[in-house]
């Protein structure tokens, strides 16, 4: 297609058949023509070759008709067109688009410290309009400070550092870092620098801080009793009815809670108490709230209590089985009157606030030994959701594991490290006391320990561990796995042989008669385990 008039610099994109020596007839017509490249792609599609070209003509007797017609005869020649725009400029826009759109200032330079990149936000930052093109003129020529790029393409090192610029719109405080960038050869070709507002980093720690923010996605896990909590989880969410979170230390039960808040559709806070942490006396003022002159060193003006704070919201009980009987008695009451009285007062103040509880012990023995109301256990177990404990769901360790890392490693920016197989065999035998959190500390420990991108074995170090020689840490853990239950070792070690044997045989009967059990037997045997047959 030859749609409009060729003008002295023109573009054009040909279509060819694929082929030795294709480029080289196209440059030899040109070069014919006089026809200068200043810009020339070449894109591979199954037999077909896009050539795309910018060229220049510096003879004013150009002959148009019978460039085209030269170029019509190239063997494999299919089409030409004239196109306003090469791939490259296409990916440039896109390109500037994507990093104005970032909320952070981004400039590079070459090694000589010409700009050759800068976004929208970084114009905002040092007072640059942008009509004004910058792009190829050295840092200095803007009457910009470049030391910071400056040293990080001398040290090859990443600096930062927190700046202040003052321009037309006011001062504007931001951290700098500032990246080399490498070659192929890893040698220093210029450097990076993104700038980050102090204001924007300080709201976003106030939005990760706020944990009342925390979904269903971030419970983490594939087995089958975590699937099971949170499917449950997701079903009551919209429930009014009192939520009791069941599960050992460490499991995650305040985040199942909260979880079940945020998807719930009451829009007021959710308020956390632990009933183990204050003592009797603190923990009543805090739940019910106090009026003026309740008792020496109360407030003047008084004070409301969690659960009018909660209003429209969450209360979560954390540790509920720890609260003294007499207050477990005032919790029944608010249960079935939704209402409280202020400690010091006769007013009956109607609240509407959900109750959330967690405890990691054994409610119905402690109501057979009157350590636990038998009526409040009835009202708070209508909605029991149960946590299974971390040795219960082994095949989520890897997953967990990795998610730790991975955020481990962009707090202390790191180079992503990965934990290797040993390292994994390793926490699978684990007996796990303290659950998720205790891995969670174990992997923060590995990763920090170990100066290499992979986290190895010999730097997972359980708690009994730290401080230890080799062959201290191998002494004990022999005798760490010998007090475990024959049960437990067995079980782990079916687990892995029916792992193990899947992966070689492939398939659930070749596995069956690899075994030498009956195709029914290994069925019940990977349900034991949840073992699920992955599809590929």
């Amino acid at each position: 297609m030859r749609s409009e008039e060729m003008k002295s610099n023109f573009k054009l994109q040909l279509l060819l058949i694929d082929r030795v020596g294709i480029i080289a007839d196209v440059t030899g017509i040109l070069v014919d023509y006089g026809l200068n490249i200043l810009s020339m792609e070449v894109q591979v599609e199954g037999k077909f070759k896009f050539v795309y070209l910018e060229t220049e003509n510096e003879h004013p007797q150009f002959d148009q008709e019978s460039f085209f017609t030269r170029v019509e005869q190239i063997s494999g020649w299919r089409e030409t067109r004239i196109i306003n725009n090469l791939p490259q400029e296409k990916r440039e826009r896109g390109y500037k688009v994507v990093l104005d759109s970032v909320s952070d200032g981004i400039i590079s330079v070459d090694k000589d410290g010409v700009l050759t990149t800068i976004n929208l936000m970084a114009r905002q930052i040092i007072g640059i309009g942008d009509d004004i093109e910058v792009v190829g003129k050295n840092f200095k020529e803007l009457g910009l400070s470049d030391s910071d790029l400056k040293n990080c393409i001398l040290s090859k090192t990443i600096i930062r550092n927190t700046k202040n610029i003052t321009t037309e719109k006011g001062r504007f405080q931001f951290l700098s870092c500032c990246k080399p960038i490498k070659d192929s050869k890893e040698s220093v070709v210029g450097a990076v620098t993104i700038m980050k507002s102090v204001r924007e980093i300080e709201d976003l720690a106030q939005a990760l801080s706020q944990q009342s923010q925390i979904s269903y996605s971030d419970i983490l896990g594939k087995s089958r009793g975590i699937r099971e909590a949170i499917s449950l989880a997701q079903k009551i969410a919209d429930s009014d009815a009192i939520v009791s979170i069941r599960g050992e230390s460490g499991t995650g039960k305040e985040l199942f809670a909260r979880a079940i808040h945020i998807d719930s559709s009451r829009s007021r806070p959710f308020v956390p108490i632990n009933c183990a942490a204050l003592p009797e006396s603190l923990l009543e003022s805090e739940l019910f709230g106090y009026v003026s002159g309740a008792f020496t060193g109360a407030r003047k003006q008084g004070k409301p209590g969690l659960f009018e704070i909660a209003e429209d919201g969450t209360v979560f009980l954390d540790e509920i089985a720890d609260m003294p009987l007499n207050v477990q008695a005032k919790i029944l009451r608010v249960i079935q009157e939704k209402s409280v009285r202020r400690l010091g007062s006769t007013e009956e103040i109607a609240v509407n606030a959900r109750i959330s509880t967690a405890t990691n012990r054994n409610l119905e023995m402690m109501v057979e030994k009157n350590q636990f109301r038998e009526d409040l256990y009835y009202r708070i177990n209508v909605l029991p959701i149960h946590i299974p404990p971390l040795r219960r769901r082994l095949d989520d360790i890897p997953l967990l594991a990795e998610h730790f890392l991975f955020r481990l490693n962009l707090k202390l920016v790191k180079n992503v490290q990965i934990i290797t197989k040993t390292a994994i065999d390793k926490l699978y035998q684990h007996s796990w006391p303290g659950n998720v959190r205790e891995l969670k500390n174990v992997i923060e420990r590995a990763a920090i320990i170990t100066d290499s991108n992979e986290v190895d074995e010999d730097c997972i170090l359980f708690s009994f561990e730290a401080g230890k020689s080799r062959k201290e840490i191998k002494h004990d853990r022999n005798k760490f796995m010998k007090n475990r239950s024959l049960k437990d070792m067995l079980a782990i070690h079916e687990k892995h042989i029916l792992q193990e044997s899947m992966k070689k045989a492939l398939s659930i009967r070749k596995t069956a008669s690899l075994l030498n059990i009956s195709h029914v037997t290994l069925l019940n045997k990977m349900k034991k385990h949840d073992i699920h047959v992955v599809k590929k």
